[in-house]
């Protein structure tokens, strides 16, 4: 069966962008270390880098390894359509839970507008590679009891409030170490399973 994995990036307080979406305060290091961390991180996940970035990082013809599908939410989408992108990920299968959204600007975008939960459920026994999950926090929280994995990149910060990792209800829920990778800038990768 397939997994759901949130594959995000965070601050060390637990925050996944800024009160406005900002996510330009997390620190990369100096050139050739923020070069050395995204050869590492998008050679093991090319599929995550959005579709208009992919032959500039040289990963046009790059083959999705690990998710052949993306779920995010309205807040994490948004961004995309303001510069002008309605399919981030043209790539992969695209999904955005909205309520408000109503139709995405590209016919290759599915939008839940209601509860995600049945959703990722059948999409978790269709055939295929894993899901990710790549935002936001009010989405993870709510597909909780659905998340098989997480991969948590800690970026060496403390953002003081914003976009918390996970927004819903107190729900403790163990998940147990399985790898942990640090660089030279100073960024931490953790990988953990339910």
């Amino acid at each position: 069966m397939r997994k759901l994995v949130y594959y995000i990036g965070t601050s060390v307080d637990g925050y996944i962008a800024g009160p406005a979406g900002e996510v330009d305060f997390y620190p990369v290091g100096d050139e050739e270390q923020a070069a050395a961390y995204a050869a590492s991180v998008n050679a093991r996940y090319p599929e995550t880098v959005p579709t208009a970035m992919r032959a500039h990082v040289g990963l046009a013809e790059a083959p999705n390894l690990r998710f052949d599908t993306v779920l995010m939410g309205h807040g994490t989408y948004r961004p995309a359509l303001e510069h002008g992108l309605p399919s981030p990920y043209a790539h992969l299968r695209q999904y955005v839970v909205s309520s408000t959204l109503g139709s995405a600007g590209d016919p290759a975008v599915s939008v839940i507008g209601g509860d995600p939960l049945p959703v990722v459920q059948d999409l978790k026994r269709q055939d295929g590679k894993d899901i990710w999950l790549c935002g936001g926090g009010r989405l993870a929280g709510a597909l909780l009891p659905e998340i098989d994995e997480l991969i948590i990149k800690s970026y060496p910060v403390v953002a003081g409030s914003g976009i918390p990792l996970f927004d819903g209800e107190f729900d403790p829920t163990r998940f147990r170490v399985t790898g942990r990778e640090s660089f030279p800038n100073d960024v931490m990768i953790t990988w953990f399973e339910a």
